[in-house]
């Protein structure tokens, strides 16, 4: 049996091997601590030295003036930014017609001046228009469009101010600018879908109604788009006419709405309504050398009912359907004088017109057009009944240009003779150009 003494010696000579290296790890952690504490130490005292040489040099600095500021970094583009944007529209045409365009006109409505009709025959320089507008400052934008005529003429189309800065919804327009009635009046003649506007304008208005005055517009914060406008100015365009007296002349309403439906289709709607006061109004004669209304003093209202419907499924296919109906009531006095004595009558009458297009983009260049224009000259006279027919293919090799092709079958004249017409127009667009109406 063994003894206990030799037992104890065998385990004591066991656990020799791993006393040893714990004794060794223990020596060399402490050595690590230590290091690491003369280390942390150095840097403090590298800190604090830091430290007192920065308040050191504080102090010295300030006794010394503060520098002088550097010059501000002069503003992006240089003089250039006060620049306006420039835009310019240059049109042009051939017309060819059955009947001899110079006696063109509307049966049943006194000339206003304005009517364009189907132009001269052969190549014709159209209108070239000419646009700068730039903003003022924080509160006001400015637009200066200058008509250039084919007959070397120059017009102030459009020359306005519009605030910027109005809260609510509200802006305001002063100047000279196109009435925000109906649909198509404020929509430049470059951006129109046919050659020239529908009869009823024509007829009513001589064109586009714009005069000097100012505007206030309102777009309501809603989901729905409400758009609610009212206008004043001089009278200095037809059928009203400027007043021997001062304050304004002509009081113009109206009100949009629109909206979505889905994804791909839209809509808008409006009503407005022109209460205008005439003196002196002057219509001339008319193609046959038969006395008008000459010398008309009185009031003239007119009803505008506009809508318009967009289907774009996709970029290459878009429908637009537009449409207007416009009803003038004139009630007054006018100097009747075949025979070089004036003669005083009463006048009252009820004249209306509409027009129903549809434009169709059947390629990403391509649209065809179709359009019908009617009047109704009203009751005074032997009621007339003008018409008009349009049919219309236009090529957009881009943004900036357009090629179109338009026939119509006119009954303006309405004495039974139909004219026959074949209209090729260009336009260009060259330099900045802002966003076209809805």
């Amino acid at each position: 049996m063994m003894s206990f003494r030799p037992m104890v010696a065998l385990l004591a000579l066991s656990m020799l091997p791993a006393v040893a290296p714990a004794a060794d790890d223990v020596a060399a952690l402490r050595a690590e601590l230590q290091e690491l504490k003369s280390d942390y130490g150095a840097r403090v005292d590298a800190l604090e030295a830091r430290i007192q040489q920065l308040e050191s040099s504080g102090q010295a600095a300030a006794a010394l003036p503060p520098p002088e500021p550097s010059p501000p970094p002069a503003p992006a583009g240089g003089a250039n930014a006060f620049n306006p944007a420039i835009s310019l529209i240059l049109g042009g045409s051939y017309t060819s017609t059955s009947r001899d365009p110079s006696d063109w006109n509307i049966a049943g409505f006194p000339p206003s001046g304005g009517e364009v009709g189907p132009g001269e025959r052969s190549f014709n320089l159209g209108e070239s228009e000419l646009t700068l507008s730039a903003s003022i400052d924080p509160y006001f934008s400015g637009v200066l469009t200058a008509a250039i005529t084919g007959e070397n003429e120059i017009e102030v189309e459009e020359a306005y101010f519009r605030t910027t800065a109005l809260q609510n919804g509200l802006s305001v327009k002063g100047g000279r600018f196109l009435s925000g009635f109906g649909y198509l009046n404020e929509v430049h003649a470059h951006a129109w879908d046919f050659v020239d506007q529908p009869l009823v304008y024509q007829a009513l208005f001589g064109g586009q109604f714009k005069q000097n005055g100012v505007q206030l517009k309102w777009l309501a914060p809603t989901d729905l788009f409400m758009e609610f406008g009212a206008e004043a100015g001089n009278g200095d365009g037809f059928p009203s006419t400027r007043r021997a007296r001062n304050g304004l002349n002509g009081v113009t309403l109206f009100a949009h709405v629109g909206g979505d439906i889905g994804d791909d289709t839209s809509w808008r709607a409006g009503a407005s309504w022109l209460d205008q006061h005439a003196e002196d109004r002057s219509a001339g004669e008319d193609a046959v050398g038969d006395p008008l209304l000459e010398g008309f003093t009185g009031d003239s209202r007119t009803w505008v009912a506009d809508a318009v419907f967009k289907w774009a499924p996709s970029p290459r296919r878009q429908l637009k359907v537009q449409g207007e109906y416009l009803h003038r009531d004139e009630d007054g006095t006018f100097v009747f004088d075949p025979a070089g004595i004036a003669t005083l009558a009463n006048y009252r009458n009820a004249q209306s017109g509409w027009y129903l297009q549809s434009v169709y983009q059947f390629a990403a260049r391509w649209r065809a057009g179709i359009r019908y224009d009617s009047l109704d000259s009203g009751s005074d006279t032997a009621e007339l009944h003008p018409d008009r027919l349009s049919l219309m293919l236009d090529w957009n090799p881009s943004e900036f240009s357009r090629l179109r092709a338009q026939y119509d079958w006119d009954n303006a004249r309405d004495d039974g003779e139909q004219d026959r017409i074949l209209r090729l127009q260009y336009i260009y667009g060259i330099g900045a150009h802002g966003a076209h109406k809805y």
